[in-house]
Protein backbone atom coordinates (compact mmCIF):
# COMPACT_ATOMS: atom_id res chain seq x y z
CA UNK A 1 0.00 0.00 0.00
CA UNK A 2 1.63 3.15 -1.00
CA UNK A 3 2.24 5.75 1.67
CA UNK A 4 1.02 9.47 1.11
CA UNK A 5 2.61 12.73 2.02
CA UNK A 6 0.94 14.98 3.52
CA UNK A 7 3.17 18.43 4.13
CA UNK A 8 2.26 21.97 3.76
CA UNK A 9 3.84 24.03 0.85
CA UNK A 10 7.21 25.76 0.89
CA UNK A 11 7.60 29.73 -0.28
CA UNK A 12 8.54 29.86 -4.05
CA UNK A 13 12.57 30.36 -2.82
CA UNK A 14 12.61 33.14 -6.61
CA UNK A 15 10.35 35.50 -4.94
CA UNK A 16 9.63 37.49 -1.81
CA UNK A 17 5.73 36.39 -1.67
CA UNK A 18 4.15 34.24 0.66
CA UNK A 19 1.08 33.01 -1.98
CA UNK A 20 -0.27 29.32 -0.94
CA UNK A 21 1.91 28.61 1.73
CA UNK A 22 -0.74 28.27 4.02
CA UNK A 23 -1.80 25.23 1.91
CA UNK A 24 -1.35 21.45 2.45
CA UNK A 25 -0.68 19.10 -0.24
CA UNK A 26 -0.61 14.77 -0.33
CA UNK A 27 1.60 13.52 -2.41
CA UNK A 28 2.66 9.55 -2.73
CA UNK A 29 5.93 7.97 -2.38
CA UNK A 30 6.96 6.30 -5.21
CA UNK A 31 6.55 2.88 -5.47
CA UNK A 32 9.35 1.90 -8.04
CA UNK A 33 12.54 4.06 -9.04
CA UNK A 34 12.70 5.00 -12.12
CA UNK A 35 14.67 4.08 -15.29
CA UNK A 36 15.68 5.47 -18.32
CA UNK A 37 13.75 5.22 -21.88
CA UNK A 38 16.04 3.00 -24.18
CA UNK A 39 14.53 5.33 -27.02
CA UNK A 40 14.39 8.86 -25.54
CA UNK A 41 16.60 8.80 -22.22
CA UNK A 42 13.92 10.42 -20.35
CA UNK A 43 13.54 9.21 -16.39
CA UNK A 44 10.10 7.13 -16.01
CA UNK A 45 8.44 4.11 -14.27
CA UNK A 46 5.11 2.37 -14.50
CA UNK A 47 4.03 4.07 -11.33
CA UNK A 48 1.35 6.69 -12.22
CA UNK A 49 0.97 7.99 -8.14
CA UNK A 50 4.24 9.66 -9.09
CA UNK A 51 1.72 12.45 -11.16
CA UNK A 52 -0.88 12.69 -8.42
CA UNK A 53 -0.42 15.84 -5.87
CA UNK A 54 -3.41 17.15 -4.17
CA UNK A 55 -4.27 20.24 -2.76
CA UNK A 56 -6.07 21.20 0.44
CA UNK A 57 -6.67 23.66 2.90
CA UNK A 58 -6.01 22.86 6.02
CA UNK A 59 -3.84 20.05 7.41
CA UNK A 60 -7.00 18.51 9.38
CA UNK A 61 -8.71 18.20 5.32
CA UNK A 62 -6.28 16.48 4.18
CA UNK A 63 -5.82 13.95 7.05
CA UNK A 64 -9.56 13.26 6.64
CA UNK A 65 -9.30 12.58 3.10
CA UNK A 66 -6.78 10.02 3.99
CA UNK A 67 -7.99 8.33 6.59
CA UNK A 68 -11.77 8.23 4.93
CA UNK A 69 -9.92 6.94 1.73
CA UNK A 70 -7.65 4.26 3.91
CA UNK A 71 -4.49 5.58 3.41
CA UNK A 72 -1.77 5.01 5.04
CA UNK A 73 -0.43 8.68 5.45
CA UNK A 74 3.25 10.65 7.01
CA UNK A 75 2.44 14.30 8.34
CA UNK A 76 5.74 16.30 7.69
CA UNK A 77 5.31 19.39 9.86
CA UNK A 78 6.10 22.64 8.62
CA UNK A 79 9.76 24.26 9.12
CA UNK A 80 9.89 26.80 11.47
CA UNK A 81 10.17 30.50 9.78
CA UNK A 82 12.75 32.92 10.63
CA UNK A 83 13.01 36.62 9.77
CA UNK A 84 15.69 38.42 9.59
CA UNK A 85 14.92 41.65 9.79
CA UNK A 86 17.91 43.81 8.15
CA UNK A 87 17.89 47.34 7.37
CA UNK A 88 19.29 48.80 4.32
CA UNK A 89 22.31 50.59 6.37
CA UNK A 90 23.42 47.14 7.44
CA UNK A 91 24.55 46.88 3.78
CA UNK A 92 27.29 49.57 4.52
CA UNK A 93 28.81 48.52 7.58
Amino acid sequence: MPIARIFQRPKNAMQSGKFRTDHWQLEFEPAEAKHPDPLTGWAGSGDTRDQIRMGFSSQEAAVAFCEAQGLDYELIPAPVRTLKLQAYADNFR
